[in-house]
């Protein structure tokens, strides 16, 4: 099995969704032998944003750079992602991340009944941390576009681990924190997770 860790957040060591994920990760290590990780720190190493330059693949580096991420993505059975809450919605990272792997006709493609995603069989975890209060709120832009995002991908196991209220105070951070620790999702049984990606 193959997980793809993924975080965003431009918080370093002070990071919610890097402690959240890590733990996530750390979680499955210890759970499912030989389970094949790879890592990528998208403040660290930011992907660049769409342009038209990049859509017309003008600069070969960069073009294969973004066959590389697809390819990353494509490979995973799993998916754990950090991502904060900047202003409501997504860091602007991850949002280049997206668009990366949302590639038509390798991800996704337009059919006569409508879009069929074409990447299904995978599972997703998000490490959302919030500075505010958002799970069900009109502010929250965050999970119901991921949500949307991976469903037209055709991923449905999409799973949030939440730590929320964390600017409240550092006893907010820290029970949130003791919350969505305890809420890590363990991994399936093999012959579940075959059926899953059948």
């Amino acid at each position: 099995m193959k997980l793809l860790h993924i975080d965003s957040s431009a918080l370093g060591a002070q990071s919610v969704t890097r402690d959240l994920s890590a733990a996530i990760v750390a979680h499955w290590s210890a759970s499912v032998d030989g389970l094949r990780l790879e890592y990528r720190d998208l403040d660290r190493d930011p992907l660049p944003h769409l342009t038209a330059g990049s859509l017309a693949k003008a600069d070969p580096e960069q073009a294969a750079e973004a066959e590389r991420t697809l390819d990353q993505f494509l490979q995973a059975d799993v998916v754990v992602i950090g991502a904060p809450m900047y202003n409501f919605t997504i860091p602007s990272t991850l949002k280049a991340w997206i668009d990366r792997i949302a590639v038509a006709g390798r991800t996704f493609r337009y059919t006569e009944n409508g879009p069929q995603g074409l990447a299904g069989g995978k599972r997703v975890i998000v490490a959302s941390g919030r500075g505010g209060v958002h799970t069900g709120a009109a502010t929250d832009f965050q999970e119901p576009y991921l949500r949307q995002l991976f469903a037209f991908l055709g991923v449905e196991d999409v799973e949030f681990v939440r730590a929320e209220g964390v600017a409240y105070s550092p006893q907010h951070r820290a029970d949130a924190l003791a919350a969505a620790r305890a809420s890590i999702p363990s991994p399936r049984p093999a012959s579940e997770a075959l059926r899953v990606a059948a």
